[in-house]
């Protein structure tokens, strides 16, 4: 394959990835939380880059652009884990779209919590297939364009 399928492949995952999103969010009904939100970022930065990768001409510049390709998409994978992490809950997240322990607080404490908190939570599945999160697909694929991008720097290194 060439440089400029691989670029290609890649960023036509991403942009499978935020139509696949997108597709949940309007016409499934299920809402992004915050993190989803974060993981979308990364690939439209993807999605950006292949398209000018595409139309560059200088060899040594599409292979910067496929580098960075290959950083956006480790970037949503990172993000695409921390979040698998949080609904798992093997660590806390952002205290502004999780559950936080409520053992301590008074009762108005408690509903000034509840009140303010946002209507989709980080902490919670809202879909799952084959045992894997939408988080956690995410990651599994963002990390398989990763290694798109990387052989399209490869390729333009080469």
């Amino acid at each position: 394959m060439t440089r400029k399928h691989y670029i290609l492949m890649a960023a036509s995952g991403s942009l499978l990835l935020m139509l696949g999103a997108f597709g949940f969010q309007h016409l499934g009904g299920l809402y992004p939380c915050k993190m989803c939100i974060w993981q979308r970022y990364p690939h439209v930065m993807a999605i950006a880059l292949g398209a000018i990768a595409v139309l560059v001409r200088h060899g040594a510049a599409r292979a910067w652009l496929a580098l960075l390709g290959a950083v956006s998409a480790l970037t949503t994978a990172g993000i695409g884990l921390y979040h698998v992490g949080v609904e798992q809950g093997w660590w806390p997240g952002p205290t502004t779209c999780t559950a936080g322990d409520i053992g301590e607080l008074s009762t108005d404490q408690l509903l000034d919590q509840i009140m303010s908190a946002p209507l989709i939570r980080c902490d919670e599945i809202a879909w799952a297939f084959a045992g894997l999160s939408m988080a956690g697909w995410n990651a599994m694929i963002s990390l398989a364009l990763a290694g798109s991008w990387l052989m399209a720097w490869r390729t333009a290194t080469q």
